[in-house]
């Protein structure tokens, strides 16, 4: 099943893009399956996922652990911490 990924911020321009389509195996499970699973494809997907303590995400636009399921989402965004000031 296609899922549509975000990044936002620095993520974003890390990555090289805003989103993507993409089709993950079905041995990708979680969040933390998936960041794995593009840092193996791209360097810079790599780069932008080394550090996961930066990194927050959301599926199907709620916020979610890197932890979380990923099974029948079809949006899931990678973004940095917010911070106010």
């Amino acid at each position: 099943m296609a899922v549509e990924m975000l990044y936002f911020a620095w993520v974003r321009e890390a990555v090289g893009r805003g989103g993507e389509t993409i089709e993950p195996p079905a041995e990708v499970v979680t969040v933390a399956d998936l960041l794995d699973w593009l840092g193996g494809h791209s360097r810079p997907h790599a780069a932008a996922f080394a550090d996961r303590g930066r990194l927050r995400a959301a599926v199907d636009q709620r916020f979610a652990p890197l932890d979380a399921p990923i099974a029948g989402a079809r949006e899931i965004a990678i973004f940095p911490p917010v911070t106010g000031g």
